[in-house]
């Protein structure tokens, strides 16, 4: 048997994996474009699915379609649960989610050829629609997972084309008979790609991830009156767009007023009639604002709410914000913490605290278990992006980190 203090992933493999997956759902530009629940996504799911049955892992599915592929322990304890997701931004990377989860894998790949056994079982977990980009609220599965969404609005949720979730997963072939959540778990892990230039820029190999940052996902609609661009004179119109235009500058003034670690941003919006000579008579728009502290996120969330009534009035329009997330700050867990940094330091790497900027799944679990998240750096700081990309070794470092603090919990009482 290899001894412990030895024992490495097979980094080449796991590039290679990576390189696999990302064909799937690859676009012109060297991205993914992987929706959730669409047939690129179904078809990412079965080369996983196959990928874990080879190497003797049961793998089973819930209501949601989330994966656990379990490899079975020495005792019947509560597993270490590994993972992120494989969905994918419609022009978003090779890396974001699909690291943690391919790691995961390939720490399975590198017990089974040294025939380490664990104490506990380890799982491997592939969340349904982490991004949130096709179906509203990001994190859904891992959300009715710790118990903060209920099950059949998640499935009744609907995308822009009005498309169901549940019928989606039918559809796809990827709903479960395992409930969502109630399962025992020992601790959760989530290995990822910073998403941002810190790591990179400091010369790090790894971020301890101390916490995730609080976040509020809004909906907004801006309803005016639509008429002819030409004849409709200036002082007379209730333009919609115009009345966006000026609440998206507040949401933008509001991420300024909480520096250095406030972000806001409105990342969708649609125009109606979305005509050339009409003048827009709706706009629906959504709103995100993020921050590390629970209560600048609520002075942030008040100052949301006061531009939207504001620009209501004094552009003559109605409408409605809506919520439709709202994930406060979460900490980490430090005895995980502690683990991680020492086997950060025993195999030579350089690592710094760190705080998520992103929402991950490990926010919505570290509510109900034991959690912490390993960041690696990621190239100028890019996701969400085709340009985003990392270099293999900072792969290998990060999962060779995470296989490390996995064996420590998996072999703990």
């Amino acid at each position: 048997m290899i001894q412990r203090h030895n024992l490495r992933i097979n980094g080449a493999r796991l590039w290679d994996s990576l390189m696999e997956m990302a064909k799937i759902g690859g676009t012109p530009k060297g991205g993914c474009n992987r929706q959730a629940l669409t047939g690129e996504d179904a078809i990412g799911r079965a080369l996983f699915r196959t990928w874990c049955e080879k190497e003797g892992c049961t793998l089973k599915v819930d209501r949601l379609g989330t994966m656990f592929a379990r490899r079975e322990g020495m005792e019947d304890l509560p597993p270490i649960l590994i993972g992120s997701h494989l969905d994918t931004q419609p022009t978003g990377g090779k890396f974001d989610g699909v690291l943690g989860v391919l790691a995961g894998l390939e720490l399975i790949r590198c017990l089974n050829e040294a025939g380490i056994r664990t104490r506990r079982p380890i799982e491997i977990v592939n969340w349904t629609n982490e991004e949130g980009c096709r179906f509203a609220p990001a994190m859904l599965a891992s959300a009715v997972f710790a118990g903060l969404l209920d099950e059949k609005i998640a499935l009744d949720t609907r995308d822009a084309a009005g498309f169901r979730l549940g019928d989606e997963l039918d559809k796809h072939g990827q709903n479960g008979d395992e409930p969502v959540g109630g399962r025992k778990i020992g601790a959760y892990l989530e290995l990822h790609i910073e998403q941002g230039p810190i790591l990179e820029a400091g010369g790090y190999d790894i971020g301890f991830v101390t916490s995730g940052q609080g976040l509020r996902w809004y909906d907004a609609i801006f309803r005016g009156f639509e008429s002819h661009a030409g004849p409709t004179p200036m002082p007379v119109r209730r333009d919609a767009l115009l009345g966006a235009a000026h609440f998206i500058q507040k949401i933008n003034e509001i991420g300024l007023a909480f520096p250095p670690s406030a972000v806001s941003t409105v990342g969708e919006m649609q125009v109606m009639p979305n005509s050339r000579n009409v003048i827009p008579g709706e706009v629906k728009l959504s709103v995100d604002i993020r921050h590390p502290e629970a209560e600048t996120l609520a002075a942030m969330d008040a100052k949301v709410r006061q531009a939207f009534a504001e620009t209501l009035v004094a552009s003559r329009l109605e409408g409605e914000l809506m919520d439709i997330s709202h994930s406060p700050a979460v900490p980490f867990d430090k005895d995980i913490l502690g683990i991680i940094r020492a086997e950060t330091a025993a195999l030579g790497f350089t690592g710094r605290d760190i705080v998520s900027g992103a929402g991950h799944d490990a926010v919505h679990i570290a509510k109900i278990v034991p959690s912490a998240m390993i960041f690696t750096p990621c190239k100028d700081g890019v996701s969400h992006n085709e340009a985003e990309d990392i270099l293999p070794e900072w792969a290998e470092a990060g999962a060779n980190v995470l296989l490390r603090t996995a064996l420590t919990l998996a072999n703990r009482p």
